[in-house]
């Protein structure tokens, strides 16, 4: 039986922008080595697997193409746009999904997908052995979430202009990096870049998930609850935030790029 699947542009509102994610649409469960092999497959930074339950929610699980993770914003908003483009998610719904991380819940707002995700305020550390040489930067702070490190640099510039070791920033054993600095630009207030080596994503275009740990971070240094992110990896997103206690809403728009069948 055909499986549908779709590739999605998510944080974006033009296609071959923002960060493309799979959607395979399940009827049921499949085993993991089966979604890992689509997920290497499709090779972009992740593949979403959702499963419908009785009770009109979702199971989800999302896979790099080297590993299974716990939490993914992008393909979390592609799964929202491809349900409801399909007619299985009404307007005024509330999507719930259920995943590795617990209950996500998402809804849309028109063209927009708003996520209601855990926040993962980033707590400070020393420099671990390796990192800023890895990232060839200096920090102004230095912190870590449950998943990954938090790297403030002086500027947008020294972001942007940001060379990563990849293999050194594999061996430091975290599911990613992320950097961040202020933004220069008027309308954002911080811009940022992800890397995640370590589950085989050298740099992912642009990661919800760290703005779980973005959102409180800038919220405290800024003094507003309500910000715009912007990812500058080389094709760009831009992510709306806001905090709300120990929840994150991550704001954004999808647009369908492929669809398509798995045979196998």
């Amino acid at each position: 039986m055909a499986i549908p699947i779709y590739q999605v542009d998510a944080f974006t509102e033009r296609p071959f922008r923002g960060n493309p994610a799979g959607v395979c649409l399940l009827s049921g469960p499949r085993d993991v080595e089966w979604m890992q092999n689509v997920a290497m497959e499709m090779n972009l930074s992740e593949t979403a697997f959702p499963v419908p339950r009785p009770d009109g929610a979702y199971d989800l699980r999302w896979f790099t193409p080297a590993a299974e993770v716990d939490l993914c914003g992008h393909a979390t908003l592609a799964t929202v746009h491809v349900l409801s483009e399909r007619g299985a998610l009404a307007p005024g719904v509330r999507a719930r999904f259920h995943t590795r991380s617990g209950l996500l819940t998402a809804d849309l707002n028109g063209k927009w997908i708003e996520l209601d995700f855990p926040a993962s305020p980033p707590e400070p550390i020393e420099a671990p052995d390796g990192l800023l040489d890895a990232l060839g930067a200096t920090a102004t702070y230095l912190g870590k979430t449950r998943f990954d490190y938090l790297v403030e640099l002086p500027s947008e510039a020294a972001v942007c202009g940001t060379s990563p070791d990849f293999p050194a920033l594999k061996r430091l054993g975290v599911r990613g990096v992320m950097i961040t600095a202020r933004a220069d630009e008027a309308g954002l207030d911080f811009v940022s870049r992800f890397f995640a080596p370590g589950v085989g994503v050298d740099e992912d275009p642009v990661t919800g998930s760290a703005h779980c740990a973005l959102a409180p971070y800038w919220a405290t240094r800024l003094g507003k609850e309500e910000l715009t992110g912007y990812q500058a990896s080389s094709r760009g997103g831009t992510v709306r935030v806001r905090l709300e206690g120990e929840r994150v809403r991550l704001v954004g728009q999808a647009v369908t790029v492929l669809r398509g069948e798995i045979l196998a």
